[in-house]
């Protein structure tokens, strides 16, 4: 645009404006947070963006054009997590105050403020029907042991899940939002019913902490995965051990199962992916390669593919069926810390601790883009849900939103230390 109009310049002016030699693909800075930025999620439509910093506020940003749509003030501590509701109307909010706020996501106005817990909230999720929300007492610094269930549309506490003793690693609802599943550091996981907020079961046979959970497609199964190097399946129904998956010689640090629930892969930080037949409980191939441990590992879309990241600097991609190598993905100079596939399946997205998020053919395995502009290490990414958008969130207090189709940077979610 610069050198198109560069001839039309009308001859009387004499100094021209200060600018740029040179202009990036930086479309605009939003900035507002004046605290460290903790979480970040996309809203189910992919028309907003909500931050949680630990300036004790929420902010709302339009990804079309990165306009602050809003700053949800009102937690007196920082900001931990957020999560939209599925239906987009709701945000709720998780603080170092020992509160959970419930906003209205179009008039940014405070619906509800969830009162109980006895430590900070360190984390929040809605039940897939929109009518539950959990929230879990589990920052470092507190060692919180409970789990709270509350009314989405009043408010109210339903339930207080207790009986913890440890540390709350992770929560998450069933699919079909009858159940929530605790992670915790005490060895164990517990299944409880979200309808009476009585404790289903404990499963017990860890020998050190969880410190991750997921439930099958179906509900019928929970995955546990943790320290002791190995991944255990659960049966929800009977809360007994369906099987114990053994194999790795390192910490388990990541698990999903298969969009069909044929397959769990598990990645650890013995530089292998292992993936598992459920139905048998037997191992179904293990994904050699890596030259160093495997930070994060998933399935694409339609379940043909795995996609592995890791410290050895690589992402590779394997055939889910086959167990085989398809194509290592080279580029990154320093720790592959996250990996993602588009919707569609045709993009892999990598964060890495060399500043920058790349974007890869998942077919052909060619880099498409490498996407620049942190100033420190990438922790995570993710697309938005109709794949035009990428978030990544970095160590250096932003969030950054990126064009897909363009590779241009659309904007900036910045904060800083107080």
């Amino acid at each position: 645009m610069r050198n198109q109009y560069l001839g039309k310049i009308p001859t009387w002016i004499r100094r021209s404006p200060k600018i740029e030699p040179d202009w990036g693909s930086l479309l605009q800075t939003l900035e507002g947070h004046s605290g460290v930025v903790n979480a970040v999620v996309f809203s189910p439509d992919g028309k907003l963006v909500a931050s949680a910093s630990k300036d004790e506020t929420v902010r709302l940003w339009d990804t079309e054009t990165g306009a602050l749509r809003s700053t949800l003030k009102g937690h007196s501590g920082g900001v931990n997590a957020v999560a939209f509701s599925p239906d987009g109307k709701l945000i709720a909010s998780a603080s170092g105050d020992k509160t959970v706020k419930l906003w209205d996501t179009e008039t940014g106005a405070l619906r509800s403020t969830l009162k109980g817990h006895s430590l900070g909230v360190s984390a929040v999720v809605f039940s897939s029907d929109g009518k539950l929300v959990a929230s879990a007492s589990a920052v470092p610094e507190s060692w919180g042991r409970t789990v709270r269930l509350w009314d989405a549309e009043t408010g109210a506490l339903r339930h207080t899940l207790k009986g913890h003793l440890g540390f709350v690693n992770a929560v998450a609802f069933s699919p079909d939002s009858k159940l929530v599943a605790s992670a915790l550091g005490d060895e164990t996981v517990g299944l409880w019913d979200t309808e009476t907020g009585a404790l289903r079961s404990t499963l017990k046979g860890h020998s050190e902490g969880v410190n991750a959970v997921a439930f099958s497609p179906d509900s019928k199964l929970v995955a546990s995965a943790s320290w002791d190097k190995t991944v255990r399946l659960w049966d929800v129904k009977a809360g007994a051990l369906h099987s114990t998956l053994e194999g790795h010689s390192g910490r388990v640090n990541a698990i999903v199962f298969s969009p069909n629930g044929k397959l769990v892969a598990s990645a650890s930080g013995d530089e292998t992916v292992r993936l598992w037949n459920v139905e048998a409980g037997a191992l179904h191939s293990t994904l050699e390669g890596h030259s160093g441990s495997v930070n994060a590992t998933v399935f694409s879309p339609n379940g043909k593919l795995v996609a592995s990241a890791s410290k050895d600097e690589t992402v590779r991609l394997w055939n889910a069926e086959t167990g085989t190598l398809r194509s290592t993905l080279r580029g990154h100079s320093f720790v592959v810390s996250a990996v993602v596939f588009s919707p569609d399946g045709k993009l892999v997205a990598s964060a890495s601790w060399d500043k920058t998020v790349r974007l890869w053919d998942a077919e052909t395995g060619a880099l498409r883009s490498t996407l620049k502009g942190h100033s420190e290490g990438v922790n995570a990414v993710v697309f938005s849900s109709d794949g035009k958008l990428v978030a990544s969130a970095s160590w250096d207090k932003t969030v950054r939103l990126w064009d897909t189709e363009t590779d241009a940077l659309r904007s900036t979610l910045k904060g800083s230390f107080r």
